[in-house]
């Protein structure tokens, strides 16, 4: 009886899906003890009870899947609204002024796509705008995250 509590503790099994579970375990224990010949009908007759059991326990964990599943759709939906909508705000909140400046030899060959107003007079330094910031920087972010995730994930 304590693993299932333990197992109930977790969330990961509901209690009906517990109870076919142990139903499941005592057919089977029943139709065990039916080993002799005069008791074997008896035995395949629980024994295909069980199957037909350990089906609709499948299909109940395959409908807990399936709702958990829709559960992080929705979060994803959610999360990418929520993205956007900040993008959009840093976008109206920064959209005359220049996010960074960098050295013009950082950019090469693509100084002109990120710079905003061009390169400052006094420093040489080029302007990075918020539109090109935001693209580099989603970018960068995604590569970092595909290349070092199954470093972190799986020591």
């Amino acid at each position: 009886m304590l693993p299932a509590m333990l197992v109930l503790q977790r969330g990961s099994i509901t209690d009906q899906q517990l109870k076919l579970r142990l139903e499941i375990t005592q057919i089977l224990k029943e139709a065990s003890a039916l080993s002799t010949p005069s008791t074997f009908a008896q035995a395949a007759k629980l024994k295909r009870l069980a199957a037909a059991k350990e089906k609709e326990l499948a299909k109940l964990q395959e409908q807990d899947i399936k709702g958990k599943q829709s559960l992080y759709n929705q979060y994803g939906r959610v999360l990418l609204f929520t993205k956007v909508l900040i993008y959009g705000l840093l976008i109206l909140w920064f959209w005359s002024v220049p996010v960074t400046t960098v050295p013009k030899h950082l950019l090469q060959p693509f100084g002109r796509m990120f710079s905003w107003r061009g390169v400052d007079a006094a420093t040489g330094h080029v302007m990075v705008g918020i539109l090109p910031w935001l693209f580099l920087t989603s970018r960068v972010s995604k590569l970092l995250c595909q290349k070092l995730a199954p470093i972190f994930l799986h020591p």
